[in-house]
């Protein structure tokens, strides 16, 4: 394991620079001139020949490489040309907004594929029924599910916040993450209300992910209940739910968390839309915004992130397989 598990942090590392080199080329090469768009239309050769001196524009490529690799490892990420502050200072109000959505959403997406499993496993016309209105609300894009989702549940209903993080304002900043602050602080109305506001970015995002780990892992389970492993521990008396959490689950669990690492790009690309619709003032919103603005600072910190994020999480779930299925450590390679 610790063999397979230094392989695997090789590798990650290797992925992460090539992240880093693609990220940095795009933002120098990528079109637009960043000191034309902090320094505006109007301003003159001069002042934009000694802003890209001072920003170290006008250096070797590889130099502003380098640069820009130091600059990273001291998390220094440059100016916003939005917003004129550090790009630094922007990403620590926006974060753990992201990272709370995030968090829900992957637990949205792993309860549903739970829940669902047996739904899919079952037999008869009504399961059948049931199994295609889940297929086709998981193969809608994430911006019609928010949609749905406001029209529904606040338009019509009423019962669920569709803007921002809370009805009661900032949290006391004990971690950034609102429904754990309001526990944290007692406060229980407050980590209710942040909950409520959770809910429809969290399914917007999740609910499609969900549904696709429900299927892979109710085919898991099916074909392990079935397996000869499963016949001889029902002749040697077992219960079927010792049989299921004893033996099928595990070997179920193998395709389903692969499945869990592919969507989890999934899910970071929907919740740069679903913070859009919702006013949730994160890295996705943040990303709309430097996009329009051709803030490229901004655009290729943020992007950075969330590569990082998807190539981290990938090898967790990679380690995980190794955890569960010693075939994957012992394997070549």
């Amino acid at each position: 394991m610790l063999r397979f598990a230094l392989r695997r942090s090789g590798s990650l590392l290797v992925v992460l620079l090539a992240l880093t080199v693609l990220v940095f080329l795009i933002s120098r090469y990528g079109g637009g001139d960043p000191v034309r768009s902090y320094l505006g239309a109007n301003a003159s050769a001069d002042a934009v020949a000694a802003m890209r001196a001072r920003l170290g524009l006008d250096a070797p490529v590889w130099v502003q490489f380098w640069d820009y690799l130091t600059r990273l490892a001291r998390f220094d990420f440059g100016i916003s040309l939005g917003t004129r502050r550090p790009v630094s200072a922007e990403l620590a109000q926006r974060i753990p907004a992201t990272a709370e959505l995030a968090l829900w959403t992957i637990a949205f997406s792993v309860a549903i594929g739970v829940l669902l499993a047996r739904v899919y496993s079952l037999r008869g016309r009504f399961s059948g029924l049931l199994r295609l209105i889940l297929f086709s609300g998981a193969s809608a894009p994430s911006f019609l599910l928010a949609t749905a989702g406001v029209l529904i549940f606040f338009g019509s209903l009423g019962i669920l916040p569709v803007s921002g993080r809370t009805s009661y304002g900032a949290s006391s900043g004990l971690t950034g993450l609102y429904v754990l602050d309001g526990l944290l602080t007692g406060n229980l109305p407050y980590a209710a209300d942040a909950a409520r506001h959770l809910v429809l970015p969290a399914l917007a995002a999740g609910l499609g992910p969900g549904v696709a780990l429900a299927r892979v892992l109710a085919d898991g389970l099916g074909t392990a209940l079935r397996s000869g492993y499963a016949r001889t521990a029902r002749s040697l008396g077992e219960s079927e739910p010792a049989i299921l959490w004893r033996h099928s689950l595990r070997n179920a669990a193998s395709p389903a968390l692969s499945l869990l690492g592919v969507q989890l790009g999934m899910m970071l690309s929907s919740l740069v839309v679903v913070e859009e619709i919702f006013s949730w003032n994160g890295l996705g919103q943040f990303l709309v915004r430097a996009i329009s603005g051709a803030d490229t600072n901004t655009v290729a910190t943020i992007s950075l992130m969330l590569g990082a994020c998807y190539v981290v999480l990938n090898a967790l779930v990679d380690l995980a397989l190794a955890l569960i299925d010693p075939r994957i450590r012992l394997g070549p390679g």
